[in-house]
């Protein structure tokens, strides 16, 4: 009975909503917060060397909006930031974003970090539910509002003289929770103060903190917030998703038709609690739909023995697309679908890949396909026909296959046991 103490997360009312009848067409803007966000969700948080060798690979997989830092909560931040811009070495392309909480001694700290910066992010943020405003900060509604324009007038007064481009980003941080009339006034009242313009927009940032709420609702409140946003051409809307509902790539893609342009993740998900935004799986479903996803994909085992290396988490097996196991088929039927389908693109050399059971050809990772189909009792005489044509040459007649799957499925069975293809060449060696 405890479900009745959990109440149904209210809709978006008297809305015509027009998302679903939109695609995706294009990547978004990518926004890493790896080395704050996921950083901070770690047991033991990585030092500056560790931060800046994971901030080398965001670069190098192409991502160009990196939120570096919380620098006014510990001195391995701000230090880190520090060094990123003293040593030079953040490429002329990437911006650097940092967190900020809306304090006057936090953002005087936080702009210290960021003297110097040839691109630089302001992310300011303040809670904005109303339990917090009640309960937490003990302030009325316009207390809290005025945290937040008072809070970016400090902000761009202290930068105001800074030579690189700056670009101020606000964060309504609780905005899962919170009533939507509320959340578009602060934001406008936030925009109006930094006053953007088509040449130098500011963003918005619209988080599902807490994700409590399916993901079309939250598609549902983004397009509503971007209905009624000031200014809006001069917005770039944002989004940060967490997964606390195991949702968060579903609720980054619908939001992304309901007008958010861009998104902030992390490698493989890490993050507070069930993790942030999957930035990895986001990426291949894009790439999956035949659409760029300007990031460098091709690396990504190399990136994903960095990522285990420094988190110290292991990636799951089944993580889709990434996972050692994710092109694994051991199903007899899943196998012979496969097999039939990559002998068909091989043959019609095919420029459309189409083949059953597998999203994304395995070598667009670099992975071969000794790893596509293993073989246990379970398997079928397609995949034991597969891996004999693949790795040694010989391509069965449907006697023969029948003849020698037969006799595969009993040895699996008997050893209880996967067989490997060394072992299955062997076996078949004896069986001619």
């Amino acid at each position: 009975m405890t479900y009745k103490k959990y109440k149904q997360y209210p809709i978006v009312k008297n809305f015509n909503r027009t998302w679903p009848d939109n695609q995706i067409t294009k990547a978004p803007i990518y926004c890493s917060v790896d080395l704050r966000d996921g950083n901070q969700a770690l047991v033991n948080p990585l030092g500056i060397e560790e931060k800046l060798e994971y901030f080398n690979f965001l670069v190098k997989m192409g991502l160009k909006q990196i939120e570096v830092s919380y620098p006014s909560a510990s001195d391995t931040d701000f230090n880190f930031t520090r060094k990123l811009i003293q040593e030079n070495l953040i490429p002329e392309d990437v911006s650097i974003q940092i967190l900020i909480p809306a304090k006057k001694e936090w953002i005087k700290k936080s702009v210290e970090a960021m003297k110097g910066v040839k691109n630089g992010i302001f992310h300011l943020y303040n809670p904005t539910n109303e339990f917090q405003r009640r309960v937490v900060f003990k302030k009325s509604d316009e207390e809290i509002i005025s945290m937040a324009v008072e809070s970016m007038k400090y902000l761009i007064d202290l930068t105001k003289d800074f030579e690189g481009k700056v670009t101020y980003q606000y964060s309504p941080e609780s905005f899962s929770q919170t009533d939507l009339d509320f959340a578009v006034k602060i934001c406008n009242e936030v925009i109006k103060i930094v006053n953007p313009s088509i040449k130098n927009k500011m963003i918005i940032n619209l988080p599902n903190t807490l994700e409590a709420c399916i993901a079309n609702i939250y598609a549902d409140r983004i397009e509503w917030m971007c209905n009624n946003l000031e200014n809006r051409e001069s917005i770039i809307v944002s989004v940060h998703p967490h997964n606390d509902r195991g949702t968060s790539v579903a609720s980054t893609e619908l939001a992304i038709l309901a007008g958010a342009d861009k998104v902030e993740g992390t490698l493989f998900g890490n993050g507070e609690r069930a993790g942030n935004l999957d930035l990895i799986n986001l990426a291949f479903n894009i790439h999956s739909q035949g659409i760029d996803s300007k990031l460098e994909l091709s690396i990504i085992d190399e990136v994903k023995k960095m990522y285990e290396e420094k988190t110290k988490l292991e990636v799951h097996p089944r993580h889709p697309y990434v996972g050692d196991m994710i092109f694994t088929a051991f199903s007899g039927g899943h196998q012979d679908a496969i097999k039939k389908g990559i002998d068909f693109y091989r043959r019609e050399n095919s420029q459309v890949w189409n083949v059953p059971y597998l999203p994304i050809d395995p070598k667009d990772i670099k992975r071969g396909y000794e790893n596509v189909i293993r073989v246990n009792s379970q398997s079928g005489k397609g995949g034991i026909s597969f891996i004999i044509s693949e790795f040694f040459g010989d391509n069965l007649d449907k006697k023969t296959s029948i003849e020698f799957g037969l006799l595969i499925k009993k040895q699996s069975d008997k050893v209880q046991r996967e067989l490997n293809k060394e072992e299955i060449i062997e076996l078949y060696k004896e069986f001619k």
